[in-house]
């Protein structure tokens, strides 16, 4: 494996030289009221709507995390990608109209409109404490994990201070650098930095991936073309001959469970008793974790809230879905391609070093600082959106609304700037205890996610599309929601099931849990007063006005895209449905 030189690294810190110019040259623009720092002044057009939306997304999670577990688990894991045709249409169809017509900064603030001030704080404690310790911080660790990798550092260095020595993990420093750069102009510029360098780091992120599979694809077919190669990676991944038959055969009581003797890698479709994706998780998984994540999180509908108007905002999430149609190219396939070169690794947190691994294997000198590029501008997009909607939450929803309502504008600009500072602080100092735990990144992040997002998911799309949803039955859901998830996994899953129950299924159970109640105290308890059911905050289904202004002429129709993009996603599931790759 041949090392970084002075010309990789040149490509590589030239990236991060353009990407801050844009962050600072972008957010240079006055920024005096909350609208402008934390919304962009809601101008944002639809391809930075999309763009940055999907930037957002894809972060280490995917080139670090996904990859790792696609090499362990195979192509079940893209249902991650796929499984949002399920998520974008209800945004595009249920929450995008309402947020708008809201006219609100937050998603928490939406919940005060619909249910109470309680809800509100609930939802604002909840999300920054996922995002400071559940994304956030799980991000920044895997960020050092492709840095060390990359430029092959020892677990430590030792740093010399006025007191004395000690040794520090280079983990924590590559993190730790990575987020400060990333922090510099997200504090500085708001929204309007964040939402445009993401559009800079999407294109790099999908010429850089593509390299990896396109030569990964090359260097599979041995001299005979990318063709050679793909057959090549689908023989290994069915484990048809040589050490990748002993070690798909080896996974099978693993990974569908005990009794099966065959697994294929390649279907996406997979049985009840898999350990990660049971077949029902693709059909119904999307009402929990999908819908708090990608139609009521702050850390994503920001830029929604943020667009110039309805068209905008709903073609973004249309543009972004046709990106999902594509991202499992450079998200899902290098997963395949490293097993089919190498299906010795067995342990989650390797497996989550394949992408620099690949990097430093299959590109000439030059190109290994675009590709490291693209995995870094992963991060970053990821890292400046976090702090820039944890900010907006803490200011807006807990200091303006419960400290000091009175705050001037400036005042309360300069309140977000700090709170980023401090949020971001607060993450690289957890980097430690999350390389402790020992998952892979993407296993981890999605664990944490199926025990706060199913009673948010339901509060949200029930408050929205039921008018007799109430305060009190929402107020509590939400922690009787949390307390059931953890009930499920510590009690259910230990002493009566005696085996671990799926993260994915949890969430499902959790979210009808949830629902239930929810329904059940709505319906014991008075109905909520008619400002909590209005057109802005719930759907009227005797006009359905979700379904004009959809754009004339038929090339700017959103009907007309999205049932492209819909029509795009069935056939990508067609394809690995098992029905043709056995």
């Amino acid at each position: 494996m041949e090392e970084l030189n002075w010309v990789d690294l040149a490509a590589f810190c030239g990236y991060f030289v353009v990407l801050v110019a844009i962050g600072f040259l972008v957010g240079a623009r006055q920024k005096r009221t909350s609208e402008e720092y934390f919304l962009a002044g809601r101008r944002l057009p639809w391809y930075v709507v999309g763009a940055s939306f999907i930037g957002s997304n894809i972060s280490t999670e995917h080139f670090i995390g996904m990859i790792g577990s696609v090499y362990i688990f195979g192509m079940c894991v893209a249902t991650w990608e796929w499984g949002n045709i399920w998520t974008f249409s209800v945004l595009i169809w249920s929450f995008i109209p309402i947020l708008l017509a809201s006219r609100v900064f937050t998603a928490p603030e939406f919940l005060e409109r619909r249910y109470n001030a309680t809800c509100r704080l609930l939802f604002a404690v909840i999300t920054v404490f996922a995002n400071v310790t559940a994304f956030l911080s799980a991000v920044l660790y895997a960020t050092g994990i492709g840095l060390k990798a990359m430029f092959k550092l020892p677990e430590t260095v030792t740093i010399s201070l006025g007191f004395g020595s000690f040794p520090v993990s280079t983990i924590l420093l590559g993190a730790a650098g990575m987020g400060i750069i990333a922090g510099s102009y997200a504090i500085y510029g708001g929204l309007r930095s964040v939402a445009w360098t993401d559009v800079f780091q999407v294109v790099v992120m999908v010429v850089g991936g593509l390299l990896v599979t396109v030569l990964g694809l090359a260097y599979l077919g041995g001299g005979e073309g990318m063709v050679a190669g793909w057959r090549t990676m689908v023989a290994r991944n069915l484990g048809r001959s040589g050490e990748w038959a002993a070690a798909v055969a080896a996974a099978a009581p693993k990974l569908p469970g005990e009794g099966h003797t065959s697994y294929n890698r390649l279907q996406i479709f997979q049985p009840m008793s898999h350990s990660l994706v049971p077949w029902p998780t693709i059909l119904v998984g999307w009402i929990s974790v999908g819908i708090w994540y990608n139609c009521a999180n702050q850390l994503m509908i920001q830029r929604v809230l943020a667009a110039k108007n309805e068209w905008h905002a709903r073609m973004g999430i249309v543009f972004a879905g046709f990106i999902k149609i594509f991202l499992p190219v450079i998200t899902i396939i290098p997963g395949l391609i490293y097993f089919a070169i190498d299906p010795s690794i067995t342990d989650p947190q390797q497996s989550d070093g394949i992408y620099p691994r690949m990097a430093l294997l299959l590109v000439h000198v030059g190109i290994r600082g675009v590709l490291l590029a693209a995995l870094f501008g992963a991060i970053q997009s990821t890292v400046d959106s976090v702090l820039n909607s944890t900010s907006t939450i803490i200011s807006l929803d807990i200091y303006k609304k419960f400290i000091r309502p009175d705050v001037p504008e400036e005042s309360l600009v300069r309140m977000g700037k700090w709170l980023g500072a401090i949020v971001l602080l607060i993450s690289i100092t957890l980097v430690p205890v999350i390389e402790r735990i020992g998952k892979g990144v993407f296993v981890y992040i999605q664990d944490l996610y199926a025990y706060v997002a199913p009673p948010f998911a339901a509060v949200f799309l029930i408050g929205i599309l039921w008018k007799r949803a109430n305060a009190k039955g929402a107020t509590v859901c939400i922690p009787s929601g949390i307390a059931f998830g953890v009930f499920l996994q510590r009690v259910v899953s230990v002493h009566w099931l005696a085996r671990p129950l799926p993260f994915t299924l949890r969430s499902i159970f959790s979210w009808i849990f949830c629902v239930a109640l929810l329904i059940v105290i709505s319906l014991a308890t008075r109905p909520p007063s008619p400002e909590k059911t209005g057109d802005d905050v719930t759907i009227d289904w005797h006009s359905l006005a979700t379904f004009r202004n959809l754009g004339r002429p038929w090339y700017r129709n959103l009907g007309f895209w999205y049932l492209l993009f819909a029509g795009g996603i069935i056939a990508c599931y067609l394809a690995f449905s098992g029905l043709f790759l056995r």
